[in-house]
């Protein structure tokens, strides 16, 4: 890497502290089965117009591969020219060592479509190692032995060979000049993105364990060349322990089917959507490797105390009855606790901890509130209303159950926020896992079309209030976070509806009519009749 010594062995870093990923490996086999039973290990070769080359590499293959296991799959990806044919001679006519699979796609996949159908192979059968290498000869099948120790010892779940750990050798190997410096500034590009540490990204020479293959959603990937990042961004999502070694470098007559430009483009695409699905402002399913689905309450739990948070505690007067519904992550009535307010939380399921709540009711909110809102002085709807099946009408209700003096803060996110709108320009509205499109929304709100929905109910709205990002959130308490929020803030008082990312509205109930009509009754000192 730039500016170390490079090391014969490389481990990728990843980012973040999760737990580390729980897979079978091959190691991890009973001491009895492991004397009976030696890894299976799956050389597979991709192949397209290489009928010059395919039977040479055949040859280069290493019999110690026999200490395990190992069969070899051939899949040509109707190539034009006669490889599936050499292919198809070699193992008729050879004395190959390793029981030979030769497939031919009737119609051509591309490099990720034929990778998939690879892997789906090893899974299938039974391997417990996937081997890849190329049938032009360009990835030293030789380095295999040497590359398949860490997943048979159980030290690693993927490995790459790479030609970038001693770069000049690279050079020397017959890497033209223009395609060593955009391996390195694409790989330096990836690396900052992704938070990630790896010599190469771009290797053709790459072992997988088949215990991992089958947690990484690969089907989804790519059909062309860029598959090979969008699996190394799943990779590091999966906490996968990742290892380089130095493999030889040779460029030989063979004719590279890449667009380098489409190619760079697609992969520093990639990488930033990556990035920015961390930061929940897009969604793609692909990089989505967590159980999925909606989580407990009704909306997803958060765990940072953030700007809109803070500004309700701080508009609650101390001492107040409050009524937080949807309170399930409990950050907001720990505060309001210590302001001495007595909290009551109504959700489908209570905070781990209690919450600090002074009562909690366990309840289907979109059934009706099992409380009356008229009986506590304030009532909080925290990125609530956009979550229910059916928000006109639970407002409504939720009106002519409060009384004129109760105060009541409501957030929804904004969907007008200019991350929104830069994904429609470029063709994205996809929900993710948090934020303004978490998937467990029914509705989305404009700055409008939220102040709409409470007026049309009966509320009169007193404060509209354009938060800030949470760029606490996603990138940490931090003097750059708060940088972030300062610019964010003054972009706000240029336009709330294009940089407020979350919509805080102070609200009280309009008098009813029946209400108002009493009241003139009385004024009037005139008796309530016909």
């Amino acid at each position: 890497m730039p500016g170390k010594k490079a090391t014969p062995e490389k481990k990728g870093t990843r980012s973040g502290k999760r737990a580390p990923l729980k897979t079978p490996k091959v190691a991890k086999l009973a001491a009895g089965e492991r004397a009976t039973r030696r890894p299976r290990i799956l050389v597979f070769m991709l192949a397209y117009n290489a009928e010059g080359t395919i039977e040479s590499v055949f040859g280069r293959i290493p019999e110690a591969l026999l200490t395990y296991d190992t069969s070899v799959l051939v899949i040509d990806d109707a190539s034009p020219d006669s490889t599936y044919e050499r292919a198809a001679a070699f193992q008729r006519d050879s004395t190959f060592p390793f029981p030979l699979t030769i497939l031919r796609n009737p119609v051509n996949q591309g490099y990720g479509g034929n990778v998939k159908i690879g892997m789906h192979y090893a899974i299938e059968n039974g391997f417990d190692v996937l081997c890849l290498i190329h049938a032009d000869g360009q990835y030293a099948p030789e380095e295999l032995p040497k590359l398949l120790v860490p997943l048979v010892e159980d030290d690693a779940d993927v490995v790459f060979g790479s030609r970038m750990i001693h770069r000049a050798d690279a050079l020397r190997g017959g890497m033209p000049m223009y395609k060593w410096i955009g391996n390195q500034v694409l790989t330096w590009f990836e690396n900052r993105v992704l938070g990630i540490d790896l010599s190469e990204f771009h290797t053709g020479l790459r072992l997988y364990s088949t215990g991992l293959l089958k947690r990484i959603p690969f089907d989804k990937n790519s059909q062309v060349f860029h598959f090979d990042t969008e699996i190394i961004i799943q990779m590091v999502a999966a906490e996968a322990r990742i290892k380089e070694f130095p493999i030889p470098t040779f460029y030989g007559d063979e004719v590279s089917h890449v667009n380098g430009l489409v190619y760079a483009w697609n992969v520093a695409k990639q990488a930033i959507l990556a990035r920015a699905q961390r930061l929940n402002l897009c969604y793609q399913r692909k990089f989505d490797l967590s159980a999925g689905g909606r989580e407990i309450g009704y909306r997803v739990p958060k765990t940072t105390f953030s700007t809109a948070h803070q500004w309700v505690v701080d508009a609650v007067p101390a001492g107040s009855r409050v009524l937080d519904i949807a309170s399930a992550d409990g950050l907001v009535s720990r505060a309001l606790r210590d302001k001495g307010c007595h909290v009551t939380g109504l959700d489908l399921q209570p905070p781990e901890d209690g919450g600090r709540l002074d009562a909690f009711i366990e309840t289907d909110i979109d059934a009706g509130l099992p409380v009356k809102p008229d009986d506590y002085d304030v009532t909080l709807l925290l990125d609530l209303v956009g979550h229910l099946r059916e928000p006109e009408k639970f407002l409504d209700r939720l009106y002519r159950d409060s009384r004129p003096d109760q105060v009541i803060f409501a957030t929804s996110g904004n969907i007008g926020f200019f991350a929104n709108r830069l994904q429609l320009l470029f063709g994205f509205f996809n929900y993710g896992k948090r934020g303004i499109l978490d998937p467990g929304h029914s509705r989305l709100f404009t700055f409008k079309s939220f102040r709409r929905i409470w007026e049309e109910a009966g509320f009169e709205i007193e404060q509209v209030t354009a938060v800030p990002a949470p760029f606490q959130v996603a990138f940490g308490d931090n003097s750059f976070s708060s940088f972030l929020a300062a610019i964010n803030g003054l972009l706000v008082k240029l336009s709330k509806g294009l940089f407020g990312y979350r919509i805080l509205i102070k609200a009280r109930p309009r008098p009813t009519l029946d209400y108002l009509l009493q009241a003139a009754y009385q004024s009037s000192g005139v008796e309530p009749g016909p």
